[in-house]
């Protein structure tokens, strides 16, 4: 009896142990994928890439920067984070055989070259930082198959050409940056039927067109707080229909080319915190309600053609949201 409850307890830690073993197997294609970009990586990320399999194997720790998930029998790859550690050239498109990957930071290096198009692969990817490199050329307009993308930053590169449309096909997008770049054109008023965006950066470009050809009647981007379309060639005046964003909290609307007077209905923005003005061709008055606005604590007008006594209101800071609020 006791040889029999012993045999059968040893049996038992055998299935378990080898179960323990199929499922600690890390799925082959991104075994690969990791491989052909560690040789292509510099020594600074190199060094801490230990072993052949990137999830970690036996007494060897996942390597650095990279975060695996069970899924069945395996292991897949679900975050890469290799920033601000230099990697030189072109963007490593064995990435994209990543198709788990729900995150992807490489931001603050030296990486070149386009995105490829085969971006569009990593259906599950709700995170994309490539900010604070050197990338070029048009964006690929398959990052609009990126399906389940909250957060997609872009900015402090050397894109060109126009902002692809099919940015809004992200339902899931929250916040978009792609300020610093050199971006021409409209800015596609597609972006309006993003019922989640929050955030809005297309800042220092050089894009053209007018407000009311990016909101049309107001009815359009349900969920935007900040809007940021600084330093560009922007043209017409501030209309009316702008008072119908309605959670609108930052409107930056510094170096355009923006004329006429400034709109009375700015004042029924509830949330209203942040409106800059500063260095357009705007005429006319500031109208009374915004120095009595309850929220706004910055209102900065200089370099524009208002009538005397037009003031401005707050310290004028710079406007930058931490690392910590839009890496979500």
């Amino acid at each position: 009896m006791a040889a029999a409850s012993f045999a059968r307890a040893v049996s038992l830690l055998l299935l378990f142990l080898l179960a323990g073993s199929a499922r600690g197997k890390t799925v082959k294609r991104d075994v690969k994928a990791l491989n052909e970009i560690k040789s292509s990586l510099g020594w600074r990320v190199v060094y801490s890439w230990v072993g052949d399999d990137p999830c970690g194997h036996g007494d060897l720790p996942p390597w650095s920067g990279v975060t695996c998930s069970q899924q069945g029998d395996y292991r897949v790859v679900t975050e890469l984070e290799v920033y601000a550690v230099s990697i030189v050239g072109p963007f490593p498109t064995a990435v994209t055989n990543l198709l788990d990957l729900r995150k992807l930071d490489l931001h603050n290096n030296k990486l070149t070259g386009p995105i490829p198009p085969q971006i569009g692969r990593l259906k599950h990817l709700r995170i994309l930082n490539l900010r604070w490199n050197k990338l070029q050329d048009v964006l690929p307009p398959e990052i609009g198959e990126l399906k389940k993308l909250t957060h997609l930053y872009l900015s402090f590169n050397n894109f060109k050409g126009e902002i692809p449309v099919e940015l809004a096909n992200l339902p899931e997008l929250r916040y978009l940056y792609l300020h610093e770049n050199r971006f021409t054109g409209r800015i596609p008023p597609e972006l309006g039927t993003l019922k989640n965006l929050r955030h809005l950066d297309v800042g220092n470009n050089h894009l053209i067109g007018t407000l009311r050809d990016l909101i049309g009647d107001g009815n359009g981007f349900p969920s935007l707080r900040n809007l940021y379309l600084n330093n560009n060639e922007l043209t017409g005046v501030l209309p009316d229909q702008i008072a119908n964003l309605t959670n609108l909290e930052i409107l930056h609307l510094s170096n355009n080319k923006m004329i006429g007077s400034i709109s009375p209905k700015l004042v029924h923005i509830p949330r209203l915190i942040y409106l800059y003005l500063d260095n357009n061709n705007f005429i006319g008055r500031i109208p009374e309600g915004l120095y009595k606005h309850p929220f706004l604590k910055e209102l900065y007008i200089e370099g524009n053609h208002f009538r005397p006594g037009a003031r401005s209101k707050g310290t004028h800071k710079v406007l930058e949201l931490p690392d910590a609020d839009i890496l979500v």
